[in-house]
């Protein structure tokens, strides 16, 4: 079973996110309870979103660098099913959510990643929360471009809280070419639902 990045929907008072201190770095540790992988990485999302956005076309991408975070992985494409964004494969692959925007669209890309994994311990996202403003981030297509992103903020989101605010920001228009990486946040954890409380979510622009 893989770590969770699950992020689901709860329509319930929203609570604001808390933006991360862009100022300095924020250390990383294991989890002490890894994630069962039964949720999924993402949060359900209107299906009128993702009927949009298939009619896009643009370029594939199959491989991200952050060298700041010691990624060097491949990205795999992963579908939404019933509005809910699927787990990554494994610990060391990054999915690309297709449904959401190809790369050359001047859209928001979005991917996810495990932070760690039960069997393993940190995984492919381990050092996202270290990024800060302005790191690096490449994105190498299928036509061997590649694309140059910047970090622009760094995000951490109540999974209980969620609201569809929180999910435009996430998700939707970000006003040009634009990334956004998702994973949880090492923290508070849910023993009923085997999941951490929060998520991560990082938003990087074209540069």
């Amino acid at each position: 079973m893989a770590a969770c990045v699950a992020t689901v929907l709860h329509r319930v008072a929203p609570r604001p996110a808390a933006a991360r201190d862009q100022g300095g770095d924020v250390p990383v540790a294991p989890a002490e309870v890894p994630t069962t992988g039964s949720r999924r990485p993402g949060p359900v999302i209107p299906a009128s979103a993702t009927g949009r956005a298939r009619s896009a076309r643009g370029e594939v991408p199959v491989a991200i660098r952050i060298p700041r975070a010691n990624v060097d992985a491949s990205v795999e494409r992963v579908d939404i099913v019933d509005g809910v964004m699927q787990n990554p494969s494994g610990p060391w692959v990054v999915s690309w959510y297709h449904d959401l925007s190809s790369l050359a669209r001047g859209q928001n890309v979005v991917m996810a990643g495990h932070v760690d994994y039960w069997d393993i311990g940190p995984a492919v996202f381990q050092s996202l929360a270290q990024l800060v403003a302005g790191d690096t981030i490449e994105v190498v297509s299928e036509n061997d471009r590649t694309f140059t992103y910047a970090v622009t903020w760094l995000k951490d989101y109540v999974v209980a809280d969620m609201t569809d605010q929180d999910l435009d920001e996430m998700l939707g228009d970000a006003g040009g070419e634009a990334l956004t990486l998702i994973t949880c946040t090492i923290g508070s954890w849910d023993p009923e639902a085997q999941e951490y409380r929060e998520r991560t979510a990082l938003r990087a622009t074209q540069i």
